[in-house]
């Protein structure tokens, strides 16, 4: 059996990652993976609505930059998708950005619980000694229900992000993901294990063990991602990934191509 897609990459345009796609597509291949995903930050509709993700007229260039990945590496599947914040209100421009470019899939991740709060942002950390854990846990999971139930997303990215710095809430948050992984399943999306938590304070692989064991009693589909910011972190702790995943349960994992899913064992 083959290792599992790394779907979650970044590149340059986002403005705080190194290496160009062809970059990582070269490590890709040097790991033995056969397909991987770039999905990196989309625009907003507004470029002053904040400093990490590529501007509305750089969307033609990223695609431009994966197509090239394509070209240059044709016995590795590259897939081409973005990772698309979800906020309330923002539906339409998610579906304009959907209608741009044949996309493979798309990533919805919520970081922001606020217009001017995004969780996982070290800038703005302090503003954590002003709430409570389970707060904003429970407003994030409403965002992700909200994302999961829109129809827009393919998979849902980092599922409990809130913990990267290591807050965690002390009450039962059962009821919060049941209701998001409801919503996930009955919209055909998967969730992904991303490894980047293992590189961040809460030093756990998103979603957690928990959160993850229930989205298999709801047969929800799972995707790889390693969040990769550079090229060798292409694959990074997909071991660990890999792991848990079979401890949970999980045999296969989706593979995308026109938005449409494949499961495919691991």
């Amino acid at each position: 059996m083959q290792s599992p897609p790394d779907y979650h990459m970044h590149t340059p345009l986002c403005k705080h990652a190194s290496g160009e796609p062809v970059d990582y597509a070269r490590h890709a291949l040097a790991l033995g993976l056969t397909e991987i995903g770039f999905s990196d930050h989309s625009p907003m509709r507004r470029d002053d609505f904040d400093d990490w993700r590529m501007l509305n007229q750089q969307l033609d260039e990223y695609v431009e930059n994966v197509r090239r990945a394509q070209s240059e590496f044709p016995q590795l599947t590259i897939r081409l998708a973005l990772e698309v914040d979800y906020l309330p209100g923002h539906e339409e421009w998610i579906r304009d950005l959907a209608a741009r470019h044949p996309w493979d899939y798309f990533i919805g991740s919520v970081h922001y619980v606020s217009d001017d709060w995004a969780v996982d942002n070290p800038h703005k950390l302090a503003e954590w000694k002003h709430r409570d854990p389970f707060e904003v846990w429970s407003v994030y999971f409403e965002r992700l229900t909200m994302a999961a139930a829109s129809g827009l997303f393919q998979i849902i990215g980092h599922a409990d992000l809130p913990k990267k710095f290591g807050h965690r809430p002390t009450r039962d948050c059962t009821p919060l993901y049941e209701q998001f992984l409801t919503a996930a399943r009955q919209n055909h999306c998967a969730m992904e294990l991303n490894t980047a938590g293992l590189r961040k304070d809460c030093q756990e692989i998103y979603p957690s063990r928990a959160l993850l064991e229930l989205a298999f009693q709801h047969n929800l589909p799972i995707t790889f991602g390693s969040d990769a910011h550079a090229p060798t972190e292409v694959g990074l702790n997909f071991a660990e990934a890999i792991q848990l995943a079979h401890a949970v349960g999980y045999r296969e994992s989706g593979r995308f191509r026109q938005r449409r899913c494949e499961l495919v064992k691991f």
